[in-house]
């Protein structure tokens, strides 16, 4: 299994919120119940997912069974916690447990593999913001500082 890569971002409170993406495998032949249940999630679930810490949460199924999960938390070890602990998690991932393929016992939510992130538009964005920015302070503090110490020394 592979192990647990998060990244952080700068869109929600800097340098806390870690991006979390993992995979799964759905029995092919279960694919439309798969899809029936998550249209409708128990609310106790949806609740003990939003008390985890985790938002903006999403599960996208191919036709092949292959699932790729995607959320936000300030602390996916604290929100993995939370869920492993949390009675009504336990309950809707034995429900679950049936439709995935090859976690070795696992729960689904705990044993799924995670797709370490290679790229993020934003953070590469401020990244070269925070860069023209500092040459653009550099450019501006450059010439003024150097007026102004030739300005100073000339009537030393």
């Amino acid at each position: 299994m592979e192990s647990s890569t998060t990244s952080t971002v700068g869109a929600h409170d800097a340098s806390d919120v870690e991006r979390v993406c993992f995979q799964l495998q759905v029995d092919p032949a279960r694919l439309d119940e798969y899809r029936e249940r998550h249209a409708a999630v128990w609310p106790d679930m949806l609740r003990a997912i939003q008390a985890s810490g985790r938002r903006n949460y999403s599960l996208f199924l191919r036709d092949d069974g292959l699932l790729i999960g995607y959320y936000e938390t300030d602390d996916d070890a604290a929100s993995q916690a939370a869920l492993e602990a949390d009675p009504r998690t336990a309950a809707w991932e034995a429900d679950m447990a049936p439709f995935v393929i090859a976690l070795d016992g696992a729960r689904p939510d705990q044993g799924a593999p995670r797709i370490p992130e290679v790229f993020h538009l934003e953070d590469q964005l401020a990244a070269l913001d925070a860069d023209a920015a500092s040459v653009t302070a550099a450019a501006d503090a450059g010439p003024a500082a150097s007026v102004t110490t030739r300005t100073e020394s000339s009537h030393s």
